[in-house]
């Protein structure tokens, strides 16, 4: 292969590959705002059927690898059957853990604003800015605090925002695919 249709190949994939992934990212975007609770089923039985084929991968572990310790291989016999109990009562109860998931998430990301705002206040000291360090840390805790008391809540506007978001991501990254490379 020569220099120039190396060179031509290059900006070509990568137009290829912002093109692709613009589109998917707004095909998602679009599914999340028009089927928020379907598409976060949908995210909640991917997640089961990940944890049934990790649990197979570690009670396969487990049973056929002969040159571990025994407990080594109790080990990952049981918690394969852990992955593999619990990704099927996701799958059993699809509509619960999708809301047990979502509040799981709210709480989650509650605890870490609140506590992204606890360090940004304790390297005040540090910052460039302290007013807007401290502006930064009172709204990232208020809003860590509002998420704990109505997780769900705060999951269901995360979730609309991931999908605006891939939808604005998508059409800027299929903008690119065009015009990348023509300047």
């Amino acid at each position: 292969m020569s220099e120039p249709s190396i060179a031509k190949a290059a900006p070509n994939g990568i137009r290829t590959a912002l093109g692709v992934g613009g589109v998917l990212s707004v095909i998602l975007g679009i599914l999340i705002l028009v089927w928020p609770g379907k598409t976060a089923m949908v995210v909640t039985a991917l997640i089961a059927i990940y944890a049934i084929a990790a649990g197979l991968v570690y009670a396969g572990l487990g049973i056929f690898t002969a040159n571990r310790g025994g407990w080594s291989r109790l080990g990952h016999i049981l918690l394969g059957v852990v992955f593999v109990i619990a990704g099927i009562v996701a799958f059993a109860n699809l509509g619960a853990t999708t809301v047990w998931l979502a509040a799981f998430v709210g709480i989650l990301v509650g605890i870490m604003w609140i506590v992204e705002g606890v360090v940004a206040l304790s390297t005040l000291d540090l910052a460039p800015s302290r007013g807007w360090t401290i502006f930064f840390s009172i709204i990232s805790i208020i809003a860590g605090v509002t998420l704990l008391f109505s997780p769900i809540w705060g999951a269901v506007i995360l979730w609309w925002l991931l999908g605006i978001g891939a939808v604005v991501f998508g059409i800027i990254n299929i903008v690119r695919a065009f015009s990348f490379g023509k300047a």
